[in-house]
């Protein structure tokens, strides 16, 4: 089910990505229950460029950030819905904590992350504008988010 691109064959795509003056925008996330905040989000950070590269932290990952109960979906299933979304044209999977070791393989063209990440708090700032690209956040348009909808979930159900 899975609908990930593995790091070598992301850094050969990026290779002649870069080679045809194609713009590279990444982000990642844990993208878990998909939402409609999800959606504007990645539709935002297409705009940005010609192709947009989503990290996507698996499942050991999520546990380590989030606790034991997420994530709610597999990191399969989580590639196959985000990979299927119109504006993501690359999935790849990262178990580490941070995408810092996978930036730096891929030096994308733009980073973004959400709004409530501060630019200078964004992982992968330097090595992007190291090598002259850009890192910006995404406003949100609702304050829509995975932890929100779980938690209405369990009011609503646990009664």
């Amino acid at each position: 089910m899975s609908s990930s691109t593995s790091l070598s064959e992301l850094k050969a795509i990026r290779s002649k990505l870069r080679a045809g003056g194609k713009k590279v925008v990444f982000t990642n996330g844990v993208f878990d229950l998909i939402h409609s905040g999800h959606v504007d989000y990645l539709l935002k950070a297409k705009n940005l460029g010609d192709v947009l590269i989503v990290g996507l932290n698996s499942d050991d990952s999520v546990r380590r950030i989030k606790g034991d109960k997420r994530p709610i979906l597999k990191q399969t299933e989580r590639a196959f819905i985000i990979s299927n979304l119109k504006p993501v044209d690359y999935v790849v999977f990262f178990d580490e904590d941070t995408p810092e070791k996978l930036i730096s393989e891929i030096i994308p063209d733009v980073l973004v992350k959400g709004a409530d990440w501060a630019v200078d708090k964004i992982v992968g700032k330097e090595i992007v504008e190291k090598n002259g690209g850009k890192v910006m956040n995404i406003e949100f348009v609702n304050e829509q988010s995975t932890s929100k909808i779980i938690d209405l979930i369990v009011q609503r159900y646990s009664k």
